[in-house]
């Protein structure tokens, strides 16, 4: 315990044994106590946010340095040691203020201080009580009454004066007072004052204030002093007499901003402790002329991107406008128009109030994706005025559309039997989703039954896989599927069906059902007559398979015809079995393709049978003969000769004799036919006979037929006959009948009767003739038929005989040819094939027919038997020609009966079957249906959008109708679009662009694959349709113009307009300043461009203002810098702007930097460049601080400024040109920098910045954005450098910076640590660039990374700095800079102790918890577990005896006091936990996350939390740097298993507990995790796991003795560095030690990281649930979490989730994991479980069901 001093001791003696002497509160120091030294405690517990400061404004200046105030504590320590001899004259009343930032209260507490020391004890004595005037606590309140009905009722409290006093005071009884000002009466009674009468005001009054004024003073005993107050023993006494208190309630209509010090902003200080008099006039100030300001937005045109399909009313954004009006004049009113689309008014809606801008439905990107308002804030002044900004809403997209298919079917038609690879199609679908969300890809989903295609996943192209054949399968089903790959929130698909049709190729030759058909005929059989059928089957299909029939040979004499399509054969002409015994029909089977494929292979054999239908038939008739009368019997005098045609028995022959009497002495033999002498002749008794002879045949009928027989019986003469002639010639056809007669020869035989025979005695070849004695003469007659062939001369010897004697005569008989052969053709059919382009007149074919016999029988003669207009024949050649062309297309193929004829008598013929097969030739070119085509396509397709499909047909068959389309030779819009060669589909090749190419008049071409191949043209006209790709475009980036100056307020200036490339609607433009106009000098018509000064246009004042104008098109922009360039007037004055001198100036710098030197110049200018200026100060530099050269105008600092006093001196400097004369205010600024700034500083970089950029305006700003992100006053923020960074390319500037805390100030404040100020500055980049307008870069890292402190020492990287540089010089300031010497400093932090910081304390030692709580020891503090029913920091506040104070209840709830005793929280809705409204749960979506402030530890922490989850993959907790490097610790998911990573600095470490079923279960789980420095070797056993539980090992830490090194110099951590982590219920020194001996018990695991680095260096913020997406990468397997986090502690300190920092789309409460089972919702006794965002029931045995609610079915037993 430390000692106090004696002098102390004798000071409260004193004040106990002479109270009347004392008032007030008294603060006694000795120059004895140590820095450090705990004075006094001013917390008022937890409330609105209280912060404590010095008053350095009441407050003597040589006291600031004395005192060091915890802003948020409120414990006053002694800062340094004081000296009594250098003090001023005891007591100083030094005043401390208490601010709420939230409720605007404001405390002032007054000490009188008392100095003691050896050299002053005696010196001074304490002030009378009489002297002492002023209160010993202020306490100043604002409310505000207004509304409908602004009345308070009688018994309200306005303030409860109790709780607004620090501790030590609250028990200091105050006397009831009455207060009235105004018709404002209220009363103090027991601490709190009460409204004692109703107080209403009157509407009118409404804007008026009342200010009330209450003193109050300690009750007294009948001694005069106070009952008994406990003195504290820290230096602070409370006297007997008591204390005073002054309360200030100032009652306002409308709410008033809270100032930087509360509600003090709107009094001085110093008033509050004036006269009451004075103070009472001061109430009610003269009222002053209001002017009526218009209001501002921050910015001239927010955009802002929203996901489309959020809910209605979401949140879009708050553009808020300012007016420095007070009352009505500065209520604002918002209201919101559409500037170019209706629709969007009905998506959208503004709070008039608020101005916040909502959703009134989902809204749908691909509707509209981007809305542009207008939005106007009005206020409520007279007149009314306005401010205008606008609102660009980008609707981003999420994977709401699925892909739809150009059709929901899609049918085409290949021909079998193409090549692989060939295509076929191209399917296409389409996404309603941004080019993320619809990147397609397309698969065929029943690819395994559709081997034959494929289809490419990118461009949709079906191509042909294996070659299809029709004959197998005729048609296939493709489901094709198309899925946009969407990742949010996940990819979408549909399917198509593709029906693709096999078309018939002519690959498959018909077939004979039998290779060779026999049939037997009758000859006699009718004509007409079927004869059979014969059938060919074809495989194809269609005309392909259409068979015909044709008989090709063995039609000899044409009795045969076989109609063609059905194959029947019919007899057409009688068969004659004599002619011809059997026909070998060749039958050809051709198919009705196209060429035609033919079998000839058929084969009839026509068997004709034989009917008796010839009678015999004699060679010759009549016979004749002669015979000697002395012919013995037995002689064969004549051969009777019969043939019959048919054969068999039909033709075998029987003779008789017919018609002879009895007795005939000549008989025939019945077989031969041979007639002989059957008895003696007697020429005397008969000298001729004659007879017939029948002959029949055997056929059934029989036939028979009769020749006549002469005989003559020849007398024996003596006499020599004699021819008449010796030589016979004639001729003789060969086709003479047998029995012609052919000559008569005559012999005279002058016998008288003889009788002269006659016989060809020679030359008979083969008996052909026959010679009869007839009428004297010799008859030679035909007895055979001749043959020409054979015989064709016969040289006949006749002689002529008596039967003795004989003569002879020489017959020379030439056989002239008789037409006995028919022509014959060399083969009854040909085929030809005839190309379809052969020309008229063309030879097609020459067939021929042979003729065996001669002359005109031989000369044969060629005809069409059924004329075919497109041929003929030649008649003498047989050459078959082209009389008109022939078109393959109208048929295919001919077939041409010729005829052979010869001239003979009669005529004799034959046929031949010519087939003509016409080939087609490639004469139809391709023809399209139409002229030409039509389509449009968006300049923003993707390529390969299907624009139009093409389509011409060809006449042609085979490869000469197959087409292709090609833009070869033709236009493809210089390679814009493509083709699908086979489809015809054109498509897009490349992106468009509307405003390039508006149209495009493509030619495109069918070409077929003829030899050579023909093509046709179409044009094809595609229309672009116009986007809004183009933003307006204006003439040149940069405008300038030039006007006069002088011109009227509200005259148009310059027409400033942009030209936009789109049409329509994308082509308006809507034009707005964005830059530059602040505050406003012009104003641009919106719609046609007008710029309009707003304000004199003095070139004086400014010679040139530069504005950016945007032209918009929504969303597109486009801007130009317009210089509006003033035309003087010649009327000008010299210039000089007000303009300061910032002089740092570094104390400690013992060097000689004083700037002794010129330090720049006055600013002054004049636009009349022959005007000689003068300089002078007009007033402000009496005590010559500045040197002015009076013509150059140059400054130089006096001697007299070289001292350690911060200054400001105003003064008045002139500068005249002889004519005019301009006064400018100079202000020198010197501050005093010290070594406490250079410590507490930061170095932030700002980007695209210089330093003459910097020292303007953007200076304000960033000590406005500064002090904005600190909570802090703009003038406790302290830039004492600026520097360009030279070690890097590009304009970034390096600015210093230190800060005082809220309420401290130059010179005896505390300034934010630099760890404070980093922290700050990092979490709120983007606050600070949006107020600053400057873009701040993430920090570097410095030098303490290498962790040169020994020890617990905390390592801060200082930056010492140089004085030397020169002033650097802008337009308004000239700016002394201190440079920067990188650096660094060991401190020992809060928490640690020791010579050399190896010693943590344990901060429980003070036991500062109440109320039994139990204290938790932490690094650097504690934490105070309160028992039930208590809570604040300390537990000093009782929730069932105590009354509301401030902070009791959090997030917003409301306090209320019991009848009974204590106090109760009303929550606001949403998910706040009673009893104090804390919330404990968050749900995290997608891409969320949630910021609180970083781990602060170095050396042991421990945090826990619980989730629940279904995502195998996800970021729970990340805490690292603030450039996202180095040292960091991350909590992660990973396949399922909690997952920890950290890093010292060095090396990463991972420590992976197991958990059997893993954490994605949707249930809730906790993770603790425990991190230490491994330096306490007695806290761990041999496997290095905590021996103890963790909290005692701890303890057991902090009080260990400091670890020894061999030095003997203590050396605090080691470097290596243990994490525990532990899942759900976990013994987590069994799970370490002996989990894999106790059956793989893994819920908890350790690792440890060794290395050179000690501590654990954590800059940055916490974040659970995601990582920002920033450019920089941190070293995480995942960035994001679905699920929900709750039960966040720190060092076992519960986090309020409602707490964060920031939050990036996290919702309050879980609604996944709310309580399901709230309701009976299980049947049947099942028991009910909570799941993920639903329920289960758990069935008893017999149910089932989700609720149980089916049960078994009983079936009945059998008896």
């Amino acid at each position: 315990m430390e000692v106090l001093p004696v002098c102390l001791w004798l000071r409260v003696c004193v004040v106990l044994t002479a109270p009347l002497l004392l008032r007030g509160l008294e603060l006694d120091l000795s120059e004895t106590l140590r820095p450090g030294a705990l004075l006094a405690d001013l917390s008022l517990g937890p409330g609105p946010g209280w912060t404590y400061t010095v008053n350095r404004t009441l407050s003597p200046a040589v006291t600031h340095s004395w005192f060091r105030v915890d802003s948020r504590t409120g414990v006053i320590r002694l800062s340094r040691r004081v000296d009594c001899a250098r003090g001023l004259r005891p007591p100083q009343s030094v005043y401390f203020s208490t601010t709420s930032r939230t409720s605007g209260d404001v405390i002032l507490t007054r000490f009188n201080v008392h100095v003691h020391g050896q050299d002053c004890f005696i010196k001074y004595r304490r002030k009378s009580a009489a002297s002492r005037e002023k209160p010993d606590f202020r306490i100043a309140q604002v409310m505000t009454l207004g509304g409908e009905t602004p009345c308070w009722a009688a018994g309200k409290v306005l303030v409860n004066v109790t709780q607004l006093l620090p501790a030590f005071a609250r028990d200091v009884p105050l006397e009831d007072a009455v207060c009235t000002v105004d018709g404002l009466h209220a009363v103090f009674l027991r601490g709190n004052l009460l409204l004692a009468e109703d107080f209403c005001r009157a509407p009118r009054e409404q804007s008026a204030q009342v200010g009330l004024r209450c003193s109050l003073q300690t009750h007294l005993n009948a001694r005069g002093v106070s009952r008994g107050v406990d003195v504290p023993a820290h230096g602070v006494s409370v006297p007997a007499r008591g204390v005073s208190v002054r309360l200030v309630l100032r009652v306002v209509s409308a709410p008033v901003p809270v100032g930087e010090h509360g509600y003090l902003s709107l009094e001085s200080d110093r008033e509050m402790y004036n006269d009451p008099q004075q103070q009472q006039h001061r109430d009610h100030p003269r009222g002053r002329r209001s002017v009526n300001n218009a209001p501002t937005f921050k910015m001239p045109n927010y955009q802002l991107s929203l996901a489309e399909n959020q809910e209605a009313g979401t949140s879009v954004i708050t553009p808020r406008a300012t007016d420095p009006d007070e009352g009505e004049a500065g209520r604002l009113e918002y209201v919101m128009e559409s500037m170019f689309d209706s629709r969007s008014n009905d998506q959208f809606t503004i709070d008039p109030r608020s101005g916040t801008i909502s959703t009134l439905r989902p809204l749908d990107r691909e509707v509209k994706d981007t809305h542009v308002f207008k939005v106007t804030a009005l206020d409520h002044g007279t007149p009314r005025r306005s401010a205008t900004t606008y609102v660009t809403v980008t609707v981003s997209d999420t994977n709401d559309h699925s892909p739809v298919f150009e059709q929901t079917e899609y049918r085409d038609s290949i021909r079998e039997n193409v090549e692989v690879g060939f295509e076929v199609m191209t399917i296409r679908a389409t996404d309603g989703d941004a080019s993320a969300n619809a990147n397609m890809v397309y698969k065929i989903l029943n690819a395994d039954d559709n081997p034959a295609f494929e289809i490419d996943a990118r461009n949709g192209l079906v191509r042909v896989r294996e070659r299809p054949d029709r004959e197998a399968r005729d048609r296939y089903t493709l489901i094709v599927e198309a899925n946009d790959q969407g990742r949010d929130p996940g990819p979408h698909s549909a399917t198509a069906t593709v029906h693709i049709a096999v078309d018939d190729e002519n690959d498959n030759y018909p077939q004979f059902a039998e290779k060779r058909y026999v049939v037997r005929v009758r000859e006699d059989v009718a004509v007409n007559t079927k004869v059979i059928r014969v059938e060919a089957t074809d495989r194809d299909q269609g005309n392909n398979a259409k068979v015909h029939y044709s008989i090709i040979s063995g039609n000899v004499k044409g009795q045969f015809y076989i109609h063609a399509p059905t194959g029947v054969i019919d007899i057409i002409n009688p068969l004659d079995f004599e002619s011809i015994r059997e026909y070998n029909l060749r039958i050809k089977a051709q198919d009705g393709g196209r060429p035609p494929l033919i079998n000839g292979t058929g084969m009839v054999v026509v068997q004709v049978v034989d009917v008796n239908d010839n009678a015999p038939m004699f060679v010759s008739t009549p016979f004749q003969a002669s015979v000697l009368e002395s012919v013995a019997v037995g002689y064969s005098l004549l051969h009777v000769q019969a043939i019959d045609a048919d054969s068999g028995e039909n033709a075998r022959l029987e003779y008789r004799l017919a018609d002879t009497p009895p007795g005939f002495p000549l008989a025939i033999n019945n077989s031969t036919g041979w007639v002989t002498a059957c008895g003696e002749l007697d020429r005397e008794s008969t000298e001729f006979y004659k007879f017939r002879v029948e002959a029949r045949d055997h056929g059934v009928p029989a036939m028979s037929s009769a020749a006549s027989v002469s005989v003559t019986v020849l007398d024996v003469n003596d006499n020599t006959p004699a021819f008449t002639e010796r030589r016979y010639e004639l001729k003789i056809n060969e086709d003479a009948v047998v029995g012609t007669s052919v000559l008569t020869l005559t012999a005279v035989d002058r016998d008288v009767n003889s009788v002269v025979t006659y016989q060809i005695s020679s030359g008979n070849t083969r008996n052909r003739f026959a010679i009869t004695s007839q009428s004297g003469g010799g008859l030679v007659t035909l007895a055979l038929p001749l043959d020409y062939q054979q015989e064709r001369q016969y040289v006949l010897t006749v002689t002529a005989s008596d039967g003795t004697r004989a003569d002879t005569a020489s017959v020379s008989i030439n056989v002239t040819d008789a037409n006995t052969h028919r022509p014959v053709f060399q083969s009854a059919s040909y085929q030809v094939f005839l190309s379809e382009d052969l020309p008229v007149g063309s030879v097609v074919v020459v067939i021929a027919a042979s003729d065996e016999d001669t002359g005109e029988n031989a000369r044969i003669t060629y005809l069409m038997e059924e004329k075919v207009s497109q041929f003929a024949v030649h008649p003498d050649t047989g050459a078959i020609t082209t009389q008109m062309a022939v078109d393959y297309e109208d048929l295919s193929s001919y077939t041409l009966a010729i005829v052979a004829r010869d001239n003979g008598i009669p005529q004799k013929m034959d046929t031949a079957y010519v087939e003509i097969i016409v080939v087609d030739a490639n004469d139809n070119a391709p023809l399209f249906p139409r002229d030409v085509y039509q389509g449009s396509v968006f300049e923003d397709a993707p390529v390969y959008t299907s624009v139009l499909q093409i389509s011409a047909m060809d006449k042609d068959s085979g490869s000469n109708g197959r087409l292709s389309y090609t833009f070869a030779g033709g236009d493809d819009g210089d390679g814009d679009f493509f083709i699908e060669p086979y489809s015809g589909i054109i498509r897009s090749a490349r992106k468009l662009d509307r405003e390039n190419v508006p149209s495009y008049s493509l030619r495109a071409f069918a070409v077929d694959k003829g030899v050579p191949p023909l093509r046709a043209a179409v044009a094809v006209h595609v229309a672009v349709l116009d986007i809004n790709d183009n933003a307006p475009v204006f003439d040149r980036d940069v405008l300038v113009v030039r006007v006069e100056e002088n011109r009227p307020v509200g005259s148009v200036v310059a027409r400033i307009g942009a030209t936009d490339p789109d049409e329509g609607t994308n082509a308006q433009i809507m034009y707005q300043i964005v830059e530059g106009n602040s505050p406003e000098f012009f104003t641009l018509d919106i719609f046609n461009g007008d710029l309009t000064a707003l304000v004199e246009l003095d070139y004086e004042s400014r010679r040139e203002y530069v504005i950016v104008v945007q032209a918009t098109s929504a969303p597109l922009v486009s801007r130009a810098t317009v210089h509006v360039q003033l035309v003087d007037v010649n009327d000008n004055v010299p210039v000089l702007q007000d303009f300061e001198i910032i002089f740092n100036n570094y104390i400690t710098n013992k060097s000689n930097s004083f700037p002794s030197g010129v330090i720049g110049a006055v600013p002054a200018r004049d636009p009349d460049v022959d005007d000689e200026l003068r300089f002078r100060f007009e007033s402000g530099n009496e005590l010559n601080l500045l040197d002015l050269n009076n013509r150059t105008g140059e400054l130089r600092l006096s001697k007299d400024l070289d001292n350690d006093r911060p200054l400001e001196a105003v003064m008045a400097i002139s500068v005249s040109d002889g004519l005019h004369k301009v006064v400018a205010v100079c202000t020198l600024r010197v501050a005093i920098i010290t070594d406490d700034m250079l410590t507490n500083s930061i170095t932030v970089r700002l980007e695209n910045m210089s330093q003459e950029r910097f020292l303007s305006r953007l200076l304000a700003l960033f000590l406005e954005g500064v002090a904005a992100v600190l909570s802090t006053n703009r003038d406790a923020v302290f830039v004492f450098n600026i520097q360009n960074d030279t070690d890097v390319h590009g304009s970034i500037l390096n600015v210093t910076f230190s800060a005082l805390q809220p309420g401290g100030a130059p010179g005896g404040g505390r300034y934010f640590p630099s760890e404070d100020l980093q922290e700050h500055i990092y979490l709120n980049r983007t606050l600070l660039r949006h107020i600053s307008s400057q873009q701040v870069l993430p920090f570097d890292d410095n030098i303490c990374l290498r962790e040169p402190c020994e020890n617990y020492m905390k390592c801060v990287s200082v930056l010492k700095f140089d004085s030397s540089p020169p002033f650097i010089s802008s337009d308004t300031v000239l700016f002394r800079p201190i440079h920067p010497i990188n650096g660094l400093r060991c401190r020992c932090p809060a928490g640690f102790t020791g010579d050399y910081c190896e010693t943590e304390i344990d901060l429980c030692y003070s036991s500062p918890c109440r109320n039994n709580a139990r204290c938790h020891s932490r690094e650097g503090g504690y934490t105070c577990e309160c028992p039930e029913d208590f809570t604040g920091d300390h537990c000093e506040v009782n929730v069932n005896s105590g009354r509301c104070v401030p902070g009791v209840c959090k997030n917003g709830g409301e306090c209320a006091n019991r009848l009974m005793g204590g106090v109760m929280c009303h929550c606001p809705s949403g998910a706040y936990e009673k009893p104090y409204c804390e919330m404990t749960t968050r749900s995290f979506p997608g891409q969320s996350f949630i910021t609180f402030r970083g781990l602060r530890q170095r050396f042991h922490f421990t945090v826990s939390f619980r989730f629940a989850t279904r995502e195998r993959n996800a970021l729970l907790l990340y805490n690292g740097r603030f450039n996202e490097k180095h040292d960091f610790i991350a909590v992660e998911i990973v396949n399922e298993q909690i997952q920890l990573t950290f890093s010292g600095g060095e090396t990463k470490t991972t420590v992976s507990p197991f958990l059997h079923g893993g954490v994605s279960d949707g249930q809730w789980h906790s993770v603790q995790l425990h991190y230490y420095n491994k330096d306490g070797g007695s806290l761990l056993d041999s496997t290095g796991a905590l021996r103890l539980p963790l909290y005692s090992a701890w303890l057991e830490l902090y009080q260990k003795e400091p670890n020894i090194g061999r030095l003997g110099i203590p050396h605090g951590p080691s470097g290596e560095k243990v994490a525990v982590v532990a899942v759900d219920d976990c013994d987590i020194a069994m799970a370490i030690r002996f989990g894999n001996q106790i059956g793989n018990y893994s819920c908890a695991a350790q690792g440890t990281q060794t290395g050179q680095k000690k501590s654990l260096d954590l800059t940055g913020p916490l974040l659970l649930g995601g990582v920002p997406n920033l450019p920089e990468d941190f070293p995480v397997l995942n960035r994001d979490f679905v699920g929900c986090m709750g039960n966040l502690t720190v060092d076992s300190k519960p986090t309020d989730m409602a707490s964060f920092i920031a939050n990036n789309g996290t919702n309050a409460g879980c609604p996944a994991k709310k309580n399901f089972c709230s309701r009976e919702v299980c049947q049947n006794g099942g028991e009910c479980v909570n799941l993920w965002n639903t329920h289960g029931c758990i069935c008893p045995t017999g149910y089932g069901g989700k609720n149980c609610e089916q049960g078994e079915r009983v079936c009945p037993r059998e008896e």
